[in-house]
């Protein structure tokens, strides 16, 4: 081989390496970009998964509102106590006041009654009836009086019907008033009386015991009462 091929051949080989290792180069460059590529996409990826897209967003920020425990918890129970205190309060009050308004029979022994012989009109005898205790009580229908050793009570006036029982709160006083004879001297079987017994209503069974002017009050078959009434006004009507 002439030394001139030789040097040729020797030329060809060394392209031929360099071309080789520039090759080898380019592809380990490239190797090296697809892995920086993966990289990225792997940072990307996790980037994803660790922000919440606005739906996922969105559910948590409903959750939170509506079954959040703590939240739920916290408001359900100060509205709990709430309801509670507002229930107890109205039921404790309501309790209180009913307690208070609550009437029962006006009796005897709680009550201060009175007979007094009025002016005008003529042979009429009021009655006043004082409630002296602490609750209230009522005064229902008309009182049931009985002078002296008389056998039977006198009817009521049924035009003096109020709309309403008459209620007495602590020391408020109703009324009823007592015909005790014909203003004209057209009674009979009269005779004068010194004692009273008023019961409060038809159905009692005690009786309170005023006392009656010393000389007495002259009864006769005329006799009537009026329901008991708030005023003196009305009882006195009848």
């Amino acid at each position: 081989m002439s030394t001139r091929t030789h040097r040729t051949l020797r030329t060809r080989m060394l392209v031929a390496a360099a071309v080789t290792a520039a090759t080898l180069t380019l592809a380990a460059c490239n190797n090296g970009e697809g892995v920086h590529d993966e990289g990225a996409s792997a940072s990307t990826a996790s980037t994803a998964s660790t922000t919440p897209s606005p739906k996922a967003s969105g559910g948590t920020s409903t959750g939170a509102g509506q079954t959040d425990p703590a939240n739920s918890t916290s408001e359900g129970s100060t509205g709990g106590a709430a309801g509670s205190s507002g229930t107890t309060g109205s039921s404790g009050s309501t309790g209180s006041e009913d307690s208070a308004s609550a009437s029962t029979p006006c009796a005897d022994t709680s009550t201060r009654t009175t007979a007094t012989e009025v002016s005008r009109p003529l042979n009429h005898l009021l009655l006043t009836v004082t409630n002296t205790g602490s609750k209230n009580c009522d005064l229902t229908g008309y009182p049931a009086v009985r002078f002296g050793e008389a056998q039977s009570v006198p009817p009521a006036f049924e035009d003096s019907k109020p709309q309403a029982v008459v209620t007495l709160a602590p020391g408020e006083s109703g009324y009823a008033s007592v015909l005790l004879a014909a203003a004209d001297g057209s009674g009979s079987n009269g005779y004068t009386a010194k004692s009273l017994e008023v019961y409060f209503d038809t159905g009692a069974s005690t009786a309170a015991h005023p006392s009656l002017p010393a000389k007495g009050v002259y009864v006769d078959d005329s006799i009537g009462v009026s329901y008991w009434q708030s005023t003196m006004a009305d009882a006195l009507t009848w």
